[in-house]
C-alpha cells in the first residue's frame, strides 16, 4: 500500500510547487493584477500586496496544505477529521471551485481562441473581433468545450502522470515565454518610461483605504485560497515535503509572474498606446486592446501575439485543472468511481452549466440571460471571490488553530505542540505563525470580507441578491453534509489506490 500511495500523489516536493503555483498563477495575474498596481498607486500597492502575501497568504495557505496532508483525503474528509460538526466547510469547498469552473473555463475557452487566430488578418483579426466572437451563440461554447477537454485529458492520467507531469511542462513554458514577452516589450522605444512610471511610481496619496483594501484581496485570491485547492494538493504531499519553504516558493513564484506581466503589458501600453493606460482593465485589456498593439507591432506582432495568448492560455489551463480535481477527488472517494469518469463526469457537467454563463457574458440573444441585473460571469465571480472564499480561507485557520486540539484553548504554545505533531516545521518562526493562525489572520480576512462587501453594496445595491444567493449556498452546504454526509465515510486518496490497484490486476 506505501508503494501505491506514493504513485498515487505527487512524486516530488518540485511537482507539487509547480502544480500549487499553477493553480496559483491565472487570468488574475495577467489583467487584475496590473490593473490594479496601475490605479492604487502603483508600487505603494506593491508593498500592501507583498505584506498582505506575508499576513494573510503565507499563513492561510500553510493552515489549508497541513488540512490536507494531515487528512489524506477529499475536503469534507479533511474538515470531519479535525471535527464532525465542520464537515459542511469541505462541502462548501467542493461547490466554490466547481462554480468558478463553469465560468473560468469560459474565458479560458476565449484564450484558445485568441491564441488559434493571432495569424488571422483582415476582418477576422483578433482586436476587430472581440464583441462578435464573443455574442456568437456558437463559437464560444466550442472553444470552452475545447478548454476542458484539455483539462479533462490531463486529470484523467492521475496526480503523478497527470497533473504533476503537466505542471513541470506547462509551468516553466509559462514563465520562459513571459520573460521573453517582457524584454521585447521593454525594448519597444521611448514610450517604455511612460509606462512603466504609470504602473511602478509610489504614490501612497493615490493608495488610500481602497487601494489597501484591494492588495489586501488581491493576495488573498491570487493563491488560490479559500476553494479547497491547496488542501486537496496538500493531501498528495508525503512527509518529505516543508510545508514553509513550499508555501514560501508558490508565493514568490506567483508574486513574479503578476509583476513580470504588469512590466510587459504597461511597457508595450506606454510605447504603442499611452490613451489606453488609464482603460488598461478586465477582459477589454487582453481581449480587445493588446491585440490592436499587437497588429501595430506589424509581422513580430503576429508571433508576439500568439506567444502571448499561449501564455495567458497556459495560465488559464493550470488553473482549471487544480478547480476540477476539487470535485473529481472527491467524486472518486465518496462515490468509488474511477479517475476516467469522475473528470469525465465533473467536466461535462461544468460544460453544460457553462453554455448560459457563455451566452450571459457575451451579450448572446440580445442580452437576454441575466440575474438580477448581473451577467452570469459577474455573479458567480462576486459570489465566489468576494463573499465565499475569504469565509473559507476563515474556516481552514480556524479548523487548524482552535479546533485541532481535543480541548481548545486560547495557549498559542498548546497548538504548537499539536502543530508540530502533524508535521509543522517552520523554525524559529512557529510561534509567530501561531499567533497569526489563531489570532491574527482570521480577523484580516474577516476585516477585508466585511469591507468588501459593504464597498459593493455602496457602489450597486442589487449586490444584496449575491450576498443572499452566497448565503443561500453556504445553508445548502450545511444541509447536504448533516443530511447526507456527517455520518457516513467520505472517502480518502486510499479509496483511488485501492481501485487503482484492482484495475492492474
Amino acid at each position: 500500500m506505501a508503494q501505491e500511495k506514493k504513485k498515487n500523489g505527487f512524486a516530488s516536493a518540485i511537482g507539487f510547487i509547480l502544480a500549487a503555483a499553477g493553480s496559483a498563477v491565472g487570468l488574475g495575474n495577467l489583467w487584475a493584477f496590473p490593473y490594479k498596481v496601475s490605479a492604487n498607486g502603483g508600487a505603494a500597492f506593491v508593498l500592501v500586496y507583498i505584506a498582505s502575501i506575508l499576513l494573510i497568504g503565507l499563513i492561510a495557505m500553510i493552515a489549508e496544505i497541513l488540512l490536507g496532508k494531515r487528512s489524506q483525503a477529499n475536503t469534507v474528509t479533511a474538515f470531519k477529521k479535525i471535527h464532525p460538526k465542520i464537515g459542511w466547510i469541505g462541502v462548501a469547498m467542493i461547490a466554490i471551485p466547481f462554480l468558478i469552473t463553469c465560468y473560468y473555463s469560459v474565458l479560458g475557452g476565449w484564450t484558445l481562441r485568441y491564441a488559434v487566430n493571432s495569424f488571422a488578418t483582415g476582418d477576422n483579426a483578433n482586436a476587430l473581433s472581440f464583441s462578435s466572437f464573443t455574442s456568437n451563440a456558437f463559437k464560444p461554447v466550442l472553444f470552452t468545450f475545447l478548454f476542458l477537454a484539455l483539462t479533462a485529458i490531463i486529470i484523467k492520467s492521475g496526480v503523478k502522470s497527470g497533473i504533476e507531469k503537466a505542471s513541470k511542462v506547462l509551468m516553466p513554458t509559462l514563465f520562459l515565454i513571459l520573460v521573453a514577452i517582457t524584454i521585447f516589450c521593454l525594448c519597444l522605444g521611448e514610450g517604455v518610461t511612460k509606462g512603466l512610471n504609470y504602473y511602478l511610481n509610489p504614490n501612497f496619496a493615490e493608495l488610500g483605504f481602497d487601494g489597501v483594501l484591494a492588495a489586501m484581496s488581491q493576495a488573498f485570491y491570487s493563491l488560490s485560497l479559500g476553494m479547497g485547492i491547496m488542501v486537496c494538493y496538500g493531501s498528495y504531499t508525503g512527509n518529505q515535503m516543508n510545508l514553509g519553504k513550499s508555501a514560501v516558493m508558490i508565493s514568490v513564484f506567483d508574486t513574479i509572474i503578476a509583476l513580470l506581466c504588469g512590466l510587459a503589458i504597461f511597457s508595450a501600453l506606454g510605447a504603442l498606446d499611452p490613451d489606453s493606460l488609464t482603460k488598461a482593465q478586465g477582459p477589454s485589456l487582453l481581449f480587445v486592446i493588446l491585440p490592436k498593439i499587437f497588429q501595430e507591432m506589424g509581422g513580430i506582432g503576429t508571433i508576439v501575439s500568439f506567444l502571448f495568448f499561449a501564455m495567458v492560455a497556459i495560465a488559464a489551463l493550470t488553473s482549471v485543472i487544480s478547480l476540477v480535481e476539487v470535485s473529481a477527488q472527491f467524486a472518486i472517494q465518496k462515490f468509488k468511481l474511477n479517475r476516467i469518469k469522475a473528470t469525465l463526469t465533473v467536466c461535462l457537467v461544468c460544460f453544460l452549466l457553462s453554455i448560459p454563463v457563455t451566452w450571459s457574458v457575451g451579450g448572446a440573444f440580445d442580452g437576454a440571460i441575466s440575474v438580477f441585473g448581473f451577467d452570469l460571469l459577474t455573479f458567480l465571480d462576486e459570489m465566489t471571490n468576494t463573499v465565499l472564499m475569504p469565509l473559507g480561507a476563515m474556516g481552514s485557520c480556524i479548523a487548524m488553530g482552535w479546533l485541532l486540539d481535543k480541548k481548545i484553548t486560547a495557549n498559542p504554545m498548546k497548538t504548537l505542540e499539536t502543530l508540530r505533531e502533524e508535521g509543522l516545521s517552520l523554525g524559529k518562526l512557529e510561534k509567530v505563525y501561531v499567533v497569526m493562525l489563531k489570532y491574527v489572520t482570521p480577523l484580516i480576512i474577516f476585516f477585508m470580507d466585511i469591507m468588501g462587501i459593504i464597498t459593493k453594496i455602496r457602489v450597486n445595491p442589487s449586490y444584496w441578491w449575491i450576498i443572499g444567493a452566497s448565503l443561500f449556498l453556504i445553508g445548502l452546504a450545511v444541509a447536504v453534509y448533516f443530511l447526507f454526509l456527517k455520518n457516513t465515510e467520505t472517502g480518502t486518496n486510499a479509496d483511488e489506490q485501492i481501485d487503482n490497484a484492482k484495475e492492474q490486476e
